[in-house]
């Protein structure tokens, strides 16, 4: 699941950056979390409110995947540093959809680039948590205490 996470993760950022570039969120009228009047717009007016709308349905949809990786990280007793990585990246989340939220009330720089940073944080959580979760532990006993695996006999 903490692969499949991190992968949505990646291509929710890209179509994150597409939105920014193509102006999307300034297409929901400076309103937050409403767009064109409405919160579920089944027939966007135009194509950008449609990107802006793909991107926070695309984001929702990751978000419970995020929250759903973090409850099996600790459901399945992972290790510790998987448990936390995980657990970063969901408390991130509710900062980052705050940040989303002014990238379409504020829209500077400051506030495109601290989503942007957020998304960096979780995504990069999001990685520590799929390598450390398939990690399998060293139990091979030759190879404990030395670098290389080799004993002082060899």
């Amino acid at each position: 699941m903490a692969a499949v996470t991190t992968g949505m993760t990646f291509a929710l950022i890209l179509l994150g950056v597409y939105t920014a570039a193509a102006g999307a969120g300034l297409s929901c009228g400076a309103r937050w979390p409403l767009c064109n009047g409405a919160v579920f717009g089944l027939f966007p007016a135009n194509w950008p409110s449609f990107i802006e709308w793909f991107h926070r349905l695309v984001a929702m949809i990751t978000g419970f995947f995020i929250l759903g990786t973090t409850y099996v990280a600790w459901r399945d007793g992972k290790s510790r540093r998987t448990r936390i990585a995980s657990t970063v990246a969901l408390v991130v989340l509710p900062v980052q959809v705050l940040l989303g939220g002014a990238t379409v009330t504020i829209y500077t720089a400051l506030v495109q680039v601290t989503h942007h940073a957020a998304a960096l944080v979780i995504f990069a959580a999001l990685i520590a948590t799929t390598v450390w979760a398939y990690e399998t532990p060293d139990t091979n006993p030759t190879s404990a205490g030395t670098a290389t695996g080799m004993s002082a006999d060899d």
